[in-house]
C-alpha cells in the first residue's frame, strides 16, 4: 500500500483521484461510490477503497465547508466552488460505501491492520463518517 499518512488523500490512488474529481466532479465521486457498493464485485481492492474514501472525503467537504482533509490546491477550490445542493443526494451512497470500505471483502482494512497507524485510520473513517450523517 503506498500511503503516506491515514488522511483520505495520503496515498498515491487518491491523490491521483483528486485530478479526475476536478476535471469530471461529480461523475467522479458517483463513480467512486457505484465501483464500492457494486454488488458483482465481491472483493473490494484497496484501490477502489482508497477512491470510495476519497470520494466521500470530497463530498463531506462540499456539504460541510470543512476543507482541511484535502490536500490538492485544485480540489480545494473545485469543492469552494461545487453546490451542496446538487450533490447532498449522495450522502446515502457515500456512507454505504465507507461501510464496504470497512467491511468483510475490502483490502483496506486488511493492510491497515498491522499498522501501528491501524487505529488512527479507522478514526479517521469515524470521523468522515459522523460528518456525512
Amino acid at each position: 500500500m503506498s500511503a503516506w499518512g491515514v488522511g483520505p488523500f495520503q496515498n498515491e490512488a487518491a491523490a491521483e483521484y483528486a485530478a479526475e474529481i476536478v476535471q469530471d466532479g461529480a461523475y467522479a465521486l458517483a463513480e467512486a461510490f457505484d465501483v464500492a457498493l457494486d454488488p458483482d464485485n465481491d472483493y473490494l481492492e484497496a484501490e477502489e477503497g482508497h477512491r470510495a474514501v476519497a470520494a466521500a472525503e470530497t463530498l463531506a467537504a462540499v456539504l460541510t465547508g470543512d476543507t482541511a482533509a484535502l490536500t490538492d490546491a485544485a480540489l480545494r477550490a473545485w469543492v469552494q466552488n461545487a453546490d451542496a445542493a446538487e450533490l447532498a443526494h449522495m450522502q446515502g451512497h457515500a456512507l454505504e460505501a465507507l461501510e464496504r470500505v470497512l467491511g468483510p471483502g475490502s483490502e483496506l482494512p486488511d493492510l491497515w491492520e498491522d499498522s501501528e497507524d491501524a487505529d488512527a485510520w479507522r478514526e479517521d473513517i469515524q470521523r468522515l463518517r459522523a460528518a456525512l450523517s
